[in-house]
C-alpha cells in the first residue's frame, strides 16, 4: 500500500522517469538488493535522464532539421574529401561558444544538408537552441511577414537562436528585400551567435548573388572572415544510393 501511494504521488508530481523506474524496480524486486542511498540515486538518475531526453526532443522538434542526422552516421569516404578532423572538432560545439560560422559547399547531392543537420543535432544535444531554414523559403516567409507587420518579430525570433542553419543558399540571385533581410539577420548574429550555411556555390562566388555591392561586402564580411570551411567533392550520394538500391533489388 505504501509503494502504491508513493507511485501515485510521483505520477501526480509528474515525476515520470522516477515513476517508471520505481515501478520497474518493484516488479523485479530489485529494491531488495539495494541500500537506501542506492535506490534514491537510481530514481534520481532516472528522473534526470527522462527530463534531459524530453528537453532534447523539444529542441530537436523546434530545430526542424531537414534530416534526422547524427555525427556518428556521417560518411567520411575518401572520395568526398570531407575533413574528418575539422568535422569532429566542430562536434564539440566550441565554434558556437566562440560565435563562429561554418560554410559547407559542394555540388548537389554530396551531403551538405546532411552534414549541416548533423551539426545541428549535435548542438541540440549540447543544449543549444537551433533552427534550420531553407534560404529561399525563409526569404519568402519574411516577405509575407512584411505584409502583416510581423517582420520585426520574425527577425528577432531568428536572432534568439544559438545556431542558425541556412540551407541551399545561392540557388538564385537575391532581390533587394532579400539582401536587406540577410544583412539584418547576419548583423544581429555577428559576434554573438553562429550560423551554418550550406551552398552549391563556393564562397568565392557569392558576391555575384547580391544586387548591391555595398550589402554584399557587409554580408560576406560577417559570414566568411570567422568561418570554418568544408568543401565536399565526389559523386552525388543520392545517385549512388539509388544505384545501390537497384542492385540490391535485382
Amino acid at each position: 500500500m505504501l509503494n502504491e501511494n508513493t507511485l501515485s504521488k510521483m505520477k501526480e508530481m509528474n515525476l515520470t522517469g522516477m515513476y517508471d523506474a520505481f515501478k520497474l524496480t518493484l516488479s523485479l524486486n530489485d529494491y531488495k538488493k539495494m541500500t537506501c542511498d542506492q535506490l534514491a540515486a537510481s530514481l534520481v538518475d532516472a528522473e534526470y535522464d527522462n527530463r534531459r531526453n524530453k528537453r532534447l526532443a523539444q529542441r530537436l522538434s523546434t530545430a526542424k532539421l531537414r534530416y534526422p542526422a547524427s555525427a556518428e552516421q556521417v560518411d567520411f569516404n575518401a572520395d568526398r574529401k570531407l575533413d574528418r578532423n575539422l568535422f569532429m572538432r566542430l562536434t564539440d560545439c566550441n565554434y558556437i561558444r566562440q560565435a563562429e560560422n561554418v560554410i559547407i559547399s559542394g555540388m548537389t547531392g554530396t551531403g551538405k544538408s546532411y552534414i549541416a543537420c548533423a551539426l545541428g543535432h549535435q548542438a541540440c544535444i549540447a543544449g543549444y537552441k537551433v533552427i534550420y531554414h531553407n534560404f529561399n523559403k525563409l526569404m519568402a516567409k519574411l516577405v509575407m511577414s512584411r505584409g502583416d507587420n510581423s517582420y520585426l518579430k520574425e527577425i528577432n525570433k531568428i536572432a534568439g537562436y544559438d545556431l542558425l542553419i541556412i540551407d541551399d543558399f545561392g540557388l538564385q540571385t537575391m532581390d533587394h528585400a532579400s539582401n536587406i533581410s540577410l544583412l539584418e539577420i547576419l548583423e544581429d548574429r555577428y559576434g554573438s551567435k553562429s550560423t551554418v550555411i550550406a551552398s552549391q556555390i563556393p564562397p568565392e562566388n557569392w558576391y555575384a548573388l547580391f544586387n548591391s555591392s555595398t550589402i554584399a561586402d557587409a554580408c560576406l564580411d560577417r559570414i566568411i572572415h570567422n568561418a570554418h570551411k568544408m568543401d565536399i567533392t565526389g559523386e552525388s550520394m543520392r545517385k549512388n544510393k539509388k544505384v545501390a538500391a537497384k542492385k540490391k533489388n535485382g
